[in-house]
């Protein structure tokens, strides 16, 4: 017996909206963390620091966005949130090893 077909849902021009500016706002993030992941003496105080929260405002939004898109959008692609959250885990990875580096050096 097969079963129905999936129904396909509404497209929200609210919900492709939030996503449209989740994804743009995890890229900007993830563009600004790796910038300072590469070149660091840009932001000589407090960089590791701005850098996990970065890094962390990356993935929020870039998992936002695919929420968003993939409950609310119907054409959602993804792809460009997929790459955000990329960004944002490898922004993490080595901004928590900068911060473990300041706070090992504080301690010892």
């Amino acid at each position: 017996m097969p079963s129905a077909p999936a129904k396909k849902h509404r497209d929200d021009s609210e919900a492709r909206r939030a996503m449209t500016l989740s994804t743009w706002f995890a890229l900007v993030a993830g563009a600004l963390g790796v910038v300072l992941i590469a070149w660091p003496h840009l932001l000589p105080a407090g960089g590791p620091w701005v850098q996990l929260l970065l890094g962390a405002m990356t993935l929020f939004f870039a998992f936002r966005a695919r929420t968003i898109g993939s409950r609310g959008v119907n054409d959602y692609d993804g792809r460009l949130s997929l790459l955000a959250a990329l960004a944002g885990f490898a922004i993490l990875f080595f901004a928590g090893n900068a911060a473990f580096t300041v706070l090992v050096a504080l301690g010892g």
